[in-house]
């Protein structure tokens, strides 16, 4: 089981600083990864929460902690496929080649139809235009001559250079329905479960996924099952997984490698009382969670 550890991207606490903290923290501790998350805007009224108010962008967060890094991997999950898919290759393909390769794409459909119509993408038909956006994304990243003629992505004939170095990286798919799982059991390296994912029932997703490589001649001990950790400490323990003292956080995620997880990461922007917080307050709770839960 490897562990991560999310970046501080939501809401007060996300600055330059702690952000550089947290980063050098995780890497001096032995933390795998370090993760961001996506969200291009909030519409006026919404009912998604905090910690969708206030966002970074998860390229040029990641960029700017491989700066102050060396060793620990770069995550983000997820990016939705409302880009275009050869200028977001080429920025992935550049933070790859930057970080001596240290990066994790996660990509994901998108399902709030303002971020669609601001990025004037229609929302129909997204499974068929993920599996096309990844397509182009292996030729911009592999093909020497890059060219595409499809239903949603056209590309003439052109080199999409430089390829990122040692190689592409690695792309996990998110999504939680049955259609999605296989998915990217067929296409990506990797699945990644989303926030509200219930994780009590993970075992059931991640057996349909083994399934679906069984089908499609894969090797799924190279398939990557990765689990975004809502996490909340909190004085007592409670039900939900990844909610409660240390100790059960750590049970938790022990049995989260039992139902075949191979990695967590530990995402306090998503437990409300931290983003909420002053920022001063919330890192001395997000340095303790670190030290605590620390690989």
């Amino acid at each position: 089981m490897r562990v991560g550890f999310a970046v501080p991207v939501s809401g007060p606490w996300a600055t330059p600083e702690n952000l550089r903290r947290i980063a050098v923290r995780a890497e001096e501790l032995g933390y795998h990864e370090l993760w961001t998350f996506q969200r291009l805007l909030y519409p006026v009224g919404h009912p998604m929460g905090p910690t969708y108010r206030s966002v970074h962008d998860p390229i040029v967060t990641l960029a700017h902690v491989s700066a102050v890094t060396s060793r620990i991997r770069l995550g983000v999950a997820v990016i939705n496929a409302y880009v275009q898919p050869v200028l977001l290759a080429k920025q992935l393909a550049t933070l790859q080649t930057l970080s001596g390769g240290r990066l994790t794409a996660g990509i994901g459909l998108g399902w709030l139809p303002e971020e669609f119509e601001a990025s004037g993408v229609g929302m129909a038909r997204r499974g068929r235009r993920g599996e096309e956006f990844v397509e182009v994304l292996r030729k911009a990243w592999t093909d020497d001559v890059v060219a595409h003629e499809g239903e949603f992505y056209r590309v003439p004939p052109a080199h999409v250079d430089p390829k990122p170095l040692p190689g592409p990286p690695p792309i996990l798919l998110g999504g939680t329905a049955d259609v999605a799982l296989r998915r990217a059991a067929r296409l990506a390296d990797g699945w990644v479960s989303s926030s509200r994912e219930d994780l009590a029932s993970i075992t059931a997703r991640i057996g349909l996924i083994k399934s679906e490589l069984d089908a499609a001649g894969r090797d799924g001990s190279a398939f990557r099952l990765v689990c975004r950790g809502s996490t909340q400490v909190r004085a007592r323990d409670e039900d939900r997984p990844l909610t409660g003292t240390y100790d059960k956080i750590r049970r938790d995620v022990e049995d989260l490698g039992a139902a075949g997880v191979t990695e967590v990461f530990h995402d306090l922007n998503f437990d409300r009382e931290i983003p909420a917080s002053d920022a001063e307050e919330a890192m001395r709770r997000a340095e303790e969670a670190l030290e605590a839960l620390a690989p």
